[in-house]
């Protein structure tokens, strides 16, 4: 099988997300999905796109709030067990552009803005807990404004 063949099939096994952690106020914007998990708002590439142009996007799209993408955070594999599925995660920081409060679009049961210390107890993937750890404690030296 040739290289191309190759990335062609290791995409098809493993869809690419790509997620955004967004604070403002001190709270993390979170969505809540059909598998009753909180998770960060992102999604799919579309032709043409940047992986930060995605996040801004869909950030928009899922919950109105218009964002400038920051840094990488993590990736990972996320195997969603309900679906029988393996997911490649990229998450970025993002930063909020806006005041409005967030609006919940077609996609997601919930929108919710979560304080940092109460994270680790929502039902969610350890590697969106992860990255949201990360992105509260570079802006606690980068942009304390936002956390509060």
């Amino acid at each position: 099988m040739s290289q191309p063949d190759d990335l062609r099939r290791a995409f098809h096994l493993f869809p690419i997300s790509v997620k955004g952690v967004v604070v403002r106020d001190g709270k993390v914007l979170l969505l809540r999905n059909e598998r009753e998990e909180w998770e960060l708002p992102g999604g799919k590439i579309e032709p043409g796109e940047t992986p930060e142009e995605c996040v801004a996007r869909e950030i928009t799209e899922e919950t109105q709030w218009k964002v400038t993408t920051g840094p990488i955070l993590d990736s990972w594999m996320y195997h969603i067990a309900t679906a029988e599925k393996d997911v490649f995660i990229v998450t970025y920081g993002c930063y909020p552009d806006t005041a409005a409060p967030p609006v919940l679009s077609h996609e997601h049961k919930e929108v919710g803005l979560f304080k940092e210390g109460e994270v680790p107890e929502l039902h969610m993937p350890d590697g969106y807990k992860r990255s949201i750890a990360r992105w509260f404690a570079h802006l606690r030296e980068q942009a304390p404004e936002l956390i509060g």
